[in-house]
């Protein structure tokens, strides 16, 4: 059988379910966050493709905003901000024996180093006649990786004789809070003692570093103390909050990405209808029920029952367990389907800024937290992007993602200021 030769659309079709990213809320939150830790600087974390956000468009926009660094977790993310020539420091902190240590070298990139790695990055600096620029990090408590206390005056001892050597170049001293979510818990007044005595032991060793740091978004929103030269910024640049009970607005922040696609089907049943695997929900009347097509295939968590959905307005939580590829909304009336009120191919939104549910709300129907919720969205789903401040500005219309809160002025808001006194 002969089959007619495939014919490739022309443009690419809209995508039936995307994440869309505004770069505008982006740069407004690294504008707000440095001016909150200034005259401390911001490096953006973009590690996880920017949790979500896409690494290369969430980096450039944070520099246009004034961030002065670029954080990853691996070796394998900065070299992909330099392939889309991106040329602002960047540091990865987190490696295997595997890891290319010298094309990190080679591409000017920043290595943080706690143990065997000092070694082997060191190794691949020999090998190329080339230094390399690292961090020495200290475990002042959160018991992952880090050099620990009892071994630190003689890892900093060692980095110092390979920059003798002219292999390397301590080029900062790091740590990471655990618990600084938690603004009033002792364990983060434990650490920043840790991290004090720590750099002074490197300094007294003659280390001659450009940057210490050690606070993340809570730490540079409650804890100015733990500002030093410069703030590692994850969480707030896409617009969370990572203080329960406190919203971003509250923080002056503005959520970056909204998950949003169409109702695909709407159907009435009768009382008694079970609905998705299981049969973990039953109707309770008859009633309308609309398919969301966005299911833990695209990242949104099984188990987040519950999970709310806005349509024309409306918020409606996820009836019946959430499946590979769609998920199931109970609309609560009848007289919608095969009407001219159904709604199917209207907008169905999870989470946003202003206007739409939060991901907080779904992150407490899944059991988790807001980070895992944005990173956690797949690769299946498109990102858009989409400047609200250039639409803005040329008067074209389109839902407010932004929040009211610090305005274009940058100024922290009354609470923001009430935290960053805690």
């Amino acid at each position: 059988m002969n089959y007619p030769e495939p014919q490739l659309p022309q443009s690419p079709p809209p995508a039936e379910r995307t994440a869309v990213i505004d770069l505008a809320a982006i740069r407004h939150n690294v504008r707000h966050l440095s001016h909150v830790v200034s005259p401390a600087r911001v490096m953006a974390v973009v590690k996880a493709d920017a949790y979500g956000h896409g690494a290369v468009q969430t980096a450039q926009a944070a520099l246009e905003a004034g961030a002065a660094w670029l954080g990853v977790a691996h070796i394998s993310e900065a070299l992909e901000l330099r392939a889309a020539s991106i040329t602002a420091p960047v540091l990865a902190w987190l490696h295997t024996r595997d890891t290319p240590f010298a094309e990190a070298i080679r591409a000017n990139v920043d290595v943080g180093v706690s143990g065997w790695d000092l070694d082997a990055v060191v190794t691949a600096a020999r090998e190329l006649e080339m230094p390399a620029r690292v961090h020495l990090k200290i475990d002042t408590g959160l018991g992952r990786n880090g050099c620990p206390e009892d071994l630190w005056e003689a890892f900093v001892g060692r980095a110092l004789s390979y920059q003798e050597e002219g292999l390397l170049r301590v080029v900062g001293i790091f740590s990471h809070f655990a618990v600084a979510d938690e603004p009033h818990r002792p364990e983060t007044d434990e650490q920043l003692q840790k991290f004090r005595t720590a750099v002074a032991v490197a300094e007294d060793a003659g280390v001659d570093r450009e940057v210490r740091h050690i606070a993340n978004t809570p730490g540079a929103l409650s804890r100015p103390d733990a500002h030093f030269d410069l703030v590692r910024i994850g969480l707030g640049m896409y617009g969370l909050s990572p203080f329960a009970g406190q919203t971003p607005a509250e923080l002056g922040l503005q959520p970056a990405m909204t998950l949003k696609t169409t109702i695909s089907a709407c159907k009435e049943v009768p009382a008694g209808q079970g609905v998705s695997y299981g049969f973990t929900y039953r109707t309770s009347e008859p009633t309308t029920l609309a398919l969301v097509p966005l299911g833990y295939a695209d990242g949104v968590p099984r188990v987040a029952t519950g999970g709310p959905v806005q349509v024309d307005g409306q918020v409606y939580p996820v009836v019946g367990r959430i499946a590979m590829d769609q998920m199931v909304v109970d609309l609560g009336r009848t007289g919608l389907a095969g009407t001219p009120q159904t709604l199917v191919g209207r907008e169905a939104v999870l989470f946003g800024g202003a206007g739409y549910p939060g991901v907080d709300e779904w992150a407490s129907a899944a059991g988790s937290i807001n980070y895992e919720i944005i990173t956690r969205i797949s690769s299946r789903v498109a990102r858009t992007y989409v400047d609200s401040a250039a639409e803005a500005e040329a008067g074209i219309d389109s839902p407010p993602i932004a929040l009211e809160a610090a305005g274009d002025t940058g100024q922290p808001t009354e609470t923001a200021q009430a935290v960053q006194a805690l």
